[in-house]
């Protein structure tokens, strides 16, 4: 028996070297560090706001306090706004209806700040309440509800009846508020048939509020969202929901 195991044992050995020798020759040199790394295209140089929230320089400035040069009423969609403007701040005029950008935007990053008033009226979605429409058709939730009880999918910062905000970061009425949103439009093809959810990620007073959530559809107050195909980039819309919310500095980035 072991006249016989020797020349097995040592045919195995033998085979087993050349194995490893064959397969130390068959792996690739290591990559340099030089072959991931790319230089162009280079990112673009800005200049970032002089002061917390201030408009970059390559930003569309939609309301700076001093007109309101920049939208138009949504009734016709032509029409001069018509809301007030005190002390440099845009304050909703009751009864005039929603306002809207004069220019479309799709894909963008926004910034808009806000607050509620001081002289507490109603509860719930009577308290406070305006909004922030995406496209005219995809609500950020605007809403006195620092200490007011409503349903969760109503609440300020949340995308009206489709998600709740993930904590509650709002100051108190009388105060301000900033909202900065990264928006992902929708896609639709040829044929009008939705190819891409649009998706939105918000802040709160720099605090994250919804993280890229997928969109259902528009908002609606009754039933189910539901897309419809339509323009790759509409005008945002501030809402009259009847409560004096005041509003300042206001700018996009399309990206």
């Amino acid at each position: 028996m072991k006249m016989i195991q020797k020349p097995i044992l040592t045919l195995f050995l033998v085979s087993a070297v050349s194995f490893l020798a064959c397969a130390q020759e068959q792996t690739p040199p290591p990559l340099p560090p030089q072959a991931t790394e790319f230089y162009t295209p280079v990112p673009p140089k800005i200049t970032p706001g002089a002061q917390n929230h201030q408009a970059p320089s390559d930003a569309i400035v939609l309301f700076d306090g001093s007109s309101l040069n920049n939208f138009v009423s949504s009734k016709d969609g032509s029409s001069p706004a018509e809301w007030q403007i005190e002390n440099g701040e845009l304050v909703v005029t009751a009864g005039k209806g929603d306002i809207q950008s004069k220019l479309p935007f799709g894909d963008a990053q926004y910034h808009v700040e806000w607050s509620a008033p001081t002289e507490i009226k109603g509860e719930g979605q009577g308290r406070g309440n305006s909004g922030f429409f995406l496209m005219g058709m995809y609500e950020v939730q605007i809403l006195d509800s620092y200490e007011s009880k409503t349903y969760t999918n109503g609440q300020a910062g949340s995308i009206y009846k489709q998600y709740p905000p993930l904590v509650n970061p709002l100051r108190a009425p009388g105060e301000w508020n900033y909202y900065d949103i990264i928006f992902k439009a929708p896609r639709f093809d040829k044929n009008g048939l939705l190819t891409s959810p649009a998706t939105v990620t918000v802040l709160i007073n720099g605090i994250v509020v919804q993280n890229n959530v997928i969109l259902r559809g528009p908002t609606e107050y009754i039933g189910i969202p539901n897309y419809k195909a339509h323009a790759e980039e509409l005008p945002i819309k501030l809402q009259d929901h009847g409560n004096p919310v005041r509003f300042r500095n206001i700018w996009v980035r399309p990206l």
